[in-house]
């Protein structure tokens, strides 16, 4: 667990360093720079592109991470990277001319109640693209055990770029159009970057010839493309709906609750980042002891870090919608819902991992059909029929992925007689509720301060807030004893 807590610690770093700058461009830049409409705009073209990214990338970054460990030789190894590298381009390139055919339809089908959509759908293409080879060289990278490199590109690089942009704007430097084309020549950037990166840390010697399992290696990806795009679907479906209904400004107010309540996920995504290419490993090798070992560790230490941004959010959630323009207000309902989620997601630690990387992947396809299938038709019945605005998506999201991840939890006990259950889950669970109802339901009683008409008080209250759920927080952890790995961190400053 040495080399999984040394990067994890780096990469959550990197991840909230750069939901700092996310957040302060959601929070503050966007709705103040960009307006409602370029930035639901924005919110569309992004989600709609990772929609799209599942089926360009063919797959190849999962089955990367698979297959790798899987060659103990330089040229077996050559020979894989060599014939998955280009296959991306095999649906990228019809794509592209089918696209370029049927243009004028797929614009006018887009932007149907929203028509500054259509100037901008070859955007969505250009973005997939780029997010699709940038996923497949950061998987390049992992098998080889780095992975915060390419953890900055994806988590801190988009926001930073994102920032710098935004003040570009508003100083008048470029027009609200010409953000939408430097921020998709930035993704290409980003995926050259990190293309360097890749390769040197492995270059192969490239070649025609195909590694011995190769018809396997395609039907993994022929699983994990379908499972991947219908899990696109599942996480912006919502995003991708509104716009059906309603203007791109609700699609702007929801982004900016769905970002908050996605705070507390960074833990999980950067601990993942090194688990996976790991459980990969530990499962080719045949070793279930040490995967039991990493399921159970992972699932604690997500818990027990989620936790405390999840209680951390939901107690100062009021004061942060305070910060924001009034018409971002109410959104504090979604937020706990899919904190929520994200914090049950941490629970699970490893467990899409050890399923992806088993022989038994080909479960993922309908879980990942089902999930898509339900969370569509309840965003239409809790959304449309029922008329339950944002609210409605997150609940359909929260009742799908925490259906389908508690079929997963089941579905790795019948099979690998493994649980992520430790004798300290449940009591990290009960500090959890009991600090979030502690802090939850009242405030500092802070007078109102600002200063060029924006608002002090309720950072005054956050900042407060945090020290004592913080204090609490870290005193329950140690005195009772939850991670090791916790206490061990603990220790080297206590000392």
């Amino acid at each position: 667990m040495g080399v999984v807590f040394k990067q994890s610690l780096k990469n959550t770093l990197f991840i909230y360093l750069g939901f700092l700058f996310g957040g302060i461009n959601t929070l503050f830049l966007y709705t103040r720079f960009l307006k409602d409409e370029y930035y639901g705009l924005v919110t569309f073209l992004l989600s709609t592109s990772n929609l799209l990214m599942p089926l360009i990338a063919l797959g190849i970054h999962h089955t990367i991470v698979k297959f790798y460990s899987s060659y103990f030789t330089k040229s077996e190894k050559d020979k894989f990277l060599s014939s998955v590298l280009f296959l991306p381009l095999l649906i990228a390139i019809p794509l592209a001319y089918f696209g370029d055919i049927f243009y004028e339809e797929i614009g006018n089908y887009l932007s149907k109640e929203n028509p500054i959509i259509k100037d901008y759908t070859l955007v969505i293409y250009l973005i997939a693209v780029a997010c699709s080879y940038f996923e497949i060289f950061y998987s390049w990278a992992k098998v080889q055990f780095q992975s915060v490199f390419g953890n900055i590109l994806k988590e801190l690089y988009n926001r930073v770029v994102v920032m710098i942009l935004l003040f570009a704007v508003y100083l008048e430097l470029i027009t609200k159009s010409e953000f939408i084309y430097y921020l998709t020549g930035a993704y290409f950037i980003r995926m050259f970057i990190m293309m360097f990166y890749a390769f040197s840390l492995y270059m192969p010697k490239f070649t025609f010839a195909k590694p011995d399992n190769f018809k396997e290696v395609i039907r993994f990806s022929g699983y994990i493309i379908l499972a991947g795009s219908a899990g696109a679907i599942i996480l912006d479906i919502d995003k991708f709906m509104i716009p059906g209904k309603e203007s791109l400004v609700k699609a702007a107010y929801y982004s900016v609750a769905v970002f908050i309540g996605s705070f507390i996920e960074a833990p999980s995504r950067a601990m993942l980042n090194i688990l996976q290419p790991l459980t990969s490993k530990t499962l080719n090798e045949e070793n279930h002891l040490e995967v039991a070992s990493l399921y159970k560790k992972s699932s604690i230490n997500l818990l027990l870090i989620s936790g405390l941004f999840f209680v951390l959010i939901n107690a100062n959630v009021n004061q942060l919608f305070n910060l924001l323009p009034k018409e971002y207000s109410g959104g504090a309902l979604v937020v706990l819902m899919i904190s929520l989620l994200k914090l049950y997601n941490g629970f699970l630690g490893n467990n899409g991992a050890i399923i992806n990387n088993s022989k038994f992947y080909r479960i993922t396809l309908p879980i990942s059909v089902f999930m898509a299938l339900s969370v569509y038709f309840l965003n239409k019945l809790f959304y449309y029929q029922l008329d339950l605005g944002t609210d409605g998506l997150a609940l359909a999201t929260l009742i799908v992925i925490f259906s389908a991840n508690t079929f997963k939890l089941f579905f790795v006990k019948s099979k690998f007689s493994m649980t992520p259950f430790t004798n300290k889950s449940l009591l990290m669970i009960f500090v959890i509720i009991g600090l979030y109802l502690a802090f939850n339901f009242w405030d500092f009683p802070v007078r109102d301060i600002y200063i060029w008409k924006f608002p002090i008080h309720p950072i005054i209250n956050i900042i407060l807030k945090c020290i004592l759920i913080i204090i609490s927080y870290v005193f329950l952890i140690f005195k009772l004893n939850i991670s090791p790995e916790f206490d061990n961190l603990l220790k080297k400053y206590y000392k």
